[in-house]
């Protein structure tokens, strides 16, 4: 079976969606469409602009689900997923990708998501770390026993996990981690704690836009990130989606459900190869690759 996998915060790059834009007129037209609903051209920023023009909240989440969905959409034919699934922001252009959201309501969600989890950010500090080498049990007993907010936010792979919560409560974490033989904890360049209970501000927001939206029937099962198994109920597909801001990524677990039920095809659609890495860790059998569009004879 295909699955269809898509790419979180930290895949962007400057040219992002240029050669979309240049080659397909229904990419054209998406990205203008964007444009307006944003009510700011973020394909200038994505096609020239610098790292850290990219790095701004309002833009970053929305220019990687943008190169996704429009990627998603320009593959026509090509694109029959049997199941998909997205880590964090990705979840959203899974979402649109299997018509549960349309274009203009995911692209909406996903810039009041963004703007939403800048402002919880900016409530108080907060950070991340990445943690190499333990079990996740040992990873998650350390936060346990730490006083202050620090919590597993993301399983990536076996033997990578990134943790989540108040500055010093995340410090001390990697001290004790690094005691119990991690072989690296250490602290990302992010913008705020995603993934625990720090965004509950932002989760409360969201949730009232996801409520007001309109959700579809899936074409086919999304494996979500706070459940790791397969969902085709619209409203449960909502009610995770609310949660999954102050929830866990379980990606290692979505990956393994979805080999579980058969998925054994892996396309990664979006910028840059970061899920694909990290489905190599967690099944080397697993056969990955990057979604090929061929658009310079294509009227699509």
């Amino acid at each position: 079976m295909k699955a269809y996998i898509f790419p979180g915060q930290g895949a962007q790059f400057t040219g992002m969606g240029l050669d979309l834009y240049e080659k397909s007129p229904l990419a054209q037209e998406m990205f203008e469409k964007a444009n307006e609903i944003l009510g700011f051209s973020i394909t200038d920023i994505m096609f020239q602009g610098s790292k850290e023009e990219l790095k701004q909240t309002k833009v970053t989440q929305p220019a990687i689900f943008l190169h996704s969905v429009i990627l998603a959409k320009v593959l026509g034919e090509e694109f029959r997923p049997q199941m998909v699934a997205g880590h964090s922001l990705g979840e959203l252009s899974a979402l649109v990708a299997n018509e549960v959201l349309s274009f203009e309501d995911g692209l909406r969600l996903v810039s009041k998501r963004a703007l939403a989890m800048q402002k919880a950010c900016e409530i108080q500090t907060s950070t991340m770390a990445a943690v190499l080498g333990l079990e996740n049990e040992v990873v998650e007993e350390v936060c346990k026993n730490i006083s202050g907010v620090v919590v597993a936010a993301n399983y990536n792979c076996p033997g990578q996990l990134v943790i989540s919560g108040e500055v010093e409560a995340v410090e001390k974490a990697c001290e004790l981690l690094k005691e119990k033989g991690a072989r690296k904890a250490v602290l990302l360049p992010v913008g705020g704690a995603f993934h625990s209970p720090l965004m509950e501000p932002a989760r409360e927001e969201l949730a009232k836009a996801i409520e007001d939206t309109q959700f579809n029937n899936p074409i086919c099962p999304i494996y979500q990130n706070v459940v790791a198994k397969a969902v085709t109920n619209p409203d449960e597909i909502k009610e995770n989606l609310i949660s999954q801001l102050t929830a866990p990524v379980k990606w290692t677990q979505c990956v393994q459900a979805m080999i579980t039920d058969g998925g054994s095809e892996f396309i990664e659609v979006g910028p840059g190869k970061v899920l694909l890495g990290l489905m190599r860790k967690i099944d080397r059998k697993a056969t990955a690759s990057k979604a090929e569009y061929e658009l310079a004879d294509s009227n699509v």
